[in-house]
C-alpha cells in the first residue's frame, strides 16, 4: 500500500516505535514485512480514537497505556487457527498420551492440561473432546486455557463459532458437541456445555509472571514459539519443564522446533517432545 492510499500518515518512524513496544510487552518479534499489517490493524483505533495520523496515536499510547495498551496488543496480535488444527497431535493424544497419563494417574484420576495461546478457543475444545471420549466418566479433568489477546478469550469463554468453523468436521463430531442455532442465529453453532465445563480461559502474557502452581500431564504451545527469538524460546520451553513430570509431553507448532536449544525435551514424533529429564 503506498502512502497516498493510506487514510493517515504512518511512517517507519511510527512502526518502530509501535513494534518496540509490542516486543517489550510480548517477547514478540515484528519483522519489518509486518509495516503493512499494523497500519492496516491499528488504523481503526487511529480513527476511533478521533487522532490525525500514527504520531498522535503513538503519543496517545505513550500517554494512556491503562486505557490503550490492551486494545493495542489486541489488535496487533495473530489469531488463526481451527478445530482440530494439525491433527496428527490429536491422534497421538488419544493413542499414546491419554491411555500412559491412565496409568500414570490411576490412584488419583485427574488430568492437567495446559493449551497456551488458544486464540479464540479451538484448540482447547478440541483436546476437551478427546479427552471427555477417551478418558473414563470418574475422572477429574480440567484444561486451562490463556492468550494474550483478551477479545480472543471472550470469543473462546462463549463458545459460539459462525458454522464455517465446523463445516471440515466429521458429521459424527458436530452433531456431538455442536448444537445449531436457530433464527436469526442460524448460522452459528455452539459447543456443548459439558466441554465448556472442562476449560478455564485466562489472560497470560508468557512473558510475565506465570501463577500456576501445578504440574500439567501435557502442555499445547502452538504456533507460539515462532514470534520468539532464539533465547526467549529456550526459556520459554524451561518454563514449560518445570510444569511438567519426566515422560510428560509438549506439543508444538508444525513450523516451529526446539533443535539446538538448551532444554529437557526429546522429539518423539513430528513436533512432539518428550520430558527426559
Amino acid at each position: 500500500m503506498s502512502d497516498n492510499q493510506r487514510e493517515f500518515l504512518y511512517t517507519k518512524d511510527d512502526f518502530d516505535f509501535l513494534r518496540k513496544i509490542s516486543n517489550e510487552h510480548s517477547g514478540i518479534l515484528v519483522p519489518d514485512d509486518k509495516f503493512d499489517m499494523f497500519y492496516s490493524r491499528l488504523s481503526k483505533r487511529v480513527r476511533m480514537h478521533g487522532l490525525a495520523n500514527f504520531k498522535e496515536y503513538c503519543q496517545y499510547l505513550k500517554n494512556n497505556p491503562e486505557l490503550e495498551f490492551t486494545e493495542f496488543i489486541n489488535a496487533v496480535t495473530t489469531n488463526l487457527t481451527s478445530f482440530f488444527r494439525e491433527k496428527h497431535h490429536f491422534e497421538y493424544v488419544k493413542n499414546t498420551i491419554i491411555p500412559d497419563v491412565l496409568k500414570r494417574n490411576s490412584t488419583k484420576k485427574t488430568i492437567r492440561v495446559w493449551s497456551a495461546g488458544c486464540s479464540t478457543g479451538e484448540e482447547p475444545y478440541s483436546i476437551a473432546m478427546i479427552l471427555l471420549e477417551n478418558v473414563p466418566s470418574n475422572w477429574d479433568i480440567k484444561i486451562l486455557a490463556t492468550d494474550l489477546d483478551t477479545n480472543v478469550l471472550q470469543t473462546a469463554a462463549t463458545g459460539i463459532y459462525t458454522s464455517d468453523r465446523v463445516e471440515g468436521l466429521p458429521k459424527e463430531i458436530k452433531n456431538k458437541w455442536f448444537k445449531k442455532g436457530t433464527g436469526i442465529n442460524s448460522v452459528k453453532v455452539k459447543v456443548d456445555s459439558r466441554l465448556q465445563a472442562l476449560i478455564q480461559f485466562k489472560q497470560l502474557n508468557l512473558m510475565g509472571d506465570w501463577p500456576i502452581k501445578n504440574n500439567f500431564d501435557f502442555i499445547f504451545c502452538r504456533n507460539v514459539l515462532i514470534y520468539f527469538d532464539r533465547d526467549t524460546k529456550e526459556l520459554l520451553a524451561q518454563r514449560y519443564g518445570q510444569l511438567l513430570s519426566i515422560g510428560s509431553h509438549l506439543l508444538i507448532g508444525h513450523s516451529e522446533s526446539l533443535n539446538q536449544l538448551d532444554t529437557c525435551f526429546d522429539l518423539i514424533g513430528n513436533t512432539i517432545y518428550k520430558k527426559i529429564k
